[in-house]
């Protein structure tokens, strides 16, 4: 019999979580490495760059890898045997936990947790509380699973209710692509099948709690079904050619984890749920010693790259750019930013679409301007600006039209692809729209020289800021013609794939 005590099960979930925002699990940053190292196509291959190089200045600097610190989820297996010395409930003691962790003065953590989500989405403003699932277990010891889960990868799940006779790997194939790249590949799938349906999602999620072994399990060969599984998925799935960051390329995903669970003969629940390119979760045991605090992993471990754009890529000053300027770039082209940028999330583009449409003044000027779809975390010590990486741009699409119609906007830069209705707007107003590197957050706050609040400063993260920012790396993803590199790309590398294949 162990008694855990209240003040060492909060600490150990506080250190977790602090942990895990700026240190990737050393098997993701080895099979990223890997994947980088053999990756022929330019794009996906500056992409995966930018990721290593992100990994490891936030292994150095403690700072968190992306700037969406994620919905913390928690898997609590609690000994049968155990006691407790608590004043708190144990889902209070983990949101005090997640509560510290967030609020940590060294290390703020973004808040991105909304109450009322049907309704007026207000922040809680401490990331609390987190998504718990307990189970009571034979034993003396308290273990503990935690992740802190993006919601770009997060709303990129699938579930179906297959056929037993249904193939599937099939549903796979036709699902993955649907998908997108907001999810921020390479990374994880996890695939849950059997049970019911919030059982299969349960088990896509508590997979992506497991390490990355693909590699050592292809050497070994595959002792079961599932193992088999795992493997047939994860090459149908990278032959895809989606590649990094959708931009095409040879890996797409790093590996395929799979749980299953017996389930009624006439069903075949499956669900799918991806973990993105800042994959954060680890492990503790309590055991009534004391805090588990994590080991921190030796900087070795990161391989010794830094990021410097192709000598190709072209400077672009922001202050004073021409509409006859951005119909000189190239889709897939890299280019430097330096100048003034605009930032605006989902929130900000409602409030802002509410004022067009009341025929209003907007706090703020667009025309002839760049908006920068950010979250930004919020800055510590001596930094101008916390980790700011791109937001999934599809989520303004709806936006897109009246924005750039209505205030003279000259372009968006965002995270992954956009949609049929905002590549028509681009073309029609001969815009542009640039893509940052979704997991490079940290790497691209150091290009921003200068922030400000302009607008909606009540918003927290959501508010429209002002970014000087000097050499800023993006992709062009949408040119002034429509053309897109997440449709040519991924079309491209298939083709190089299937070639490849044949040879």
């Amino acid at each position: 019999m162990s008694l855990i005590k209240q003040n060492d099960f909060i600490a150990s979930i506080a250190d977790a979580l602090q942990f895990i925002s700026y240190y990737h699990p050393v098997d993701f940053i080895e099979a990223m490495h890997k994947a980088w190292q053999i990756e022929e196509s330019p794009a996906a291959k500056d992409a995966m760059l930018q990721i290593l190089v992100n990994s490891r200045l936030c292994a150095e600097g403690k700072r968190p890898i992306c700037q969406d610190t994620g919905i913390v989820t928690v898997f609590l297996r609690v000994g049968m045997n155990v006691q407790w010395e608590s004043e708190l409930s144990l889902e209070e003691m983990v949101n005090e936990g997640v509560r510290q962790a967030y609020q940590h003065p060294d290390n703020i953590l973004r808040a991105s947790i909304m109450a009322d989500p049907a309704g007026k989405r207000i922040n809680t403003g401490d990331n609390t509380p987190a998504v718990i699932h307990m189970s009571i277990v034979k034993g003396d010891t308290v273990e503990v699973e935690i992740a802190a889960k993006g919601g770009g990868s997060e709303n990129k799940a699938k579930m179906a209710m297959l056929n037993p006779s249904d193939s599937i790997v099939d549903w796979v194939l036709k699902t993955v692509p649907t998908m997108g790249a907001g999810w921020c590949p390479p990374g994880m799938l996890g695939i849950g099948i059997g049970g019911t349906a919030e059982k299969a999602a349960l088990l896509a999620k508590e997979s992506l709690m497991q390490p990355i072994d693909i590699h050592e399990l292809r050497q070994r060969g595959a002792k079961n079904r599932i193992e088999a599984l795992r493997l047939e998925i994860m090459d149908k799935v990278n032959k895809l050619g989606i590649g990094a960051q959708g931009l095409g390329g040879l890996t797409t995903v790093l590996d395929v984890k799979i749980k299953d669970y017996p389930t009624h003969a006439a069903s075949l629940p499956v669900c799918i749920i991806p973990n993105c390119a800042a994959t954060r979760h680890t492990h503790f045991t309590l055991d009534g010693s004391g805090v588990a605090l994590q080991t921190p992993p030796d900087l070795s471990a990161w391989p010794d790259l830094s990021y410097r754009p192709d000598a190709q890529a072209r400077r672009v000053n922001l202050n004073g750019i021409t509409k006859t300027e951005i119909k000189r770039w190239q889709v897939g082209e890299v280019l430097l930013l330096s100048g003034k940028i605009l930032t605006g999330r989902d929130a900000a583009h409602k409030r802002l679409i509410e004022l067009l449409n009341k025929g209003e003044d907007l706090p703020v000027d667009l025309k002839g301007r760049f908006i920068y779809y950010v979250g930004p975390v919020d800055p510590v010590r001596d930094e101008v600006m916390g980790p700011a990486g791109p937001t999934t741009a599809t989520r303004m699409d709806k936006f897109t039209e009246q924005i750039l119609s209505e205030t003279g906007l000259f372009g968006m830069i965002g995270k992954a692809e956009r949609g049929a209705v905002a590549i028509e707007s681009i073309k029609k107003h001969q815009s542009a729209y640039l893509m940052a590197v979704g997991g490079s957050a940290y790497l691209v706050s150091k290009a921003i020289i200068g922030a400000k609040v302009l607008a909606f400063p009540e918003m927290g993260m959501e508010a429209i800021y002002e970014f000087e920012v000097k050499d800023m790396p993006v992709t062009v993803a949408v040119d002034s013609q429509g053309v897109s590199v997440h449709q040519t790309g991924p079309a491209q590398w298939q083709k190089i794939i299937m070639q490849k294949d044949l040879e």
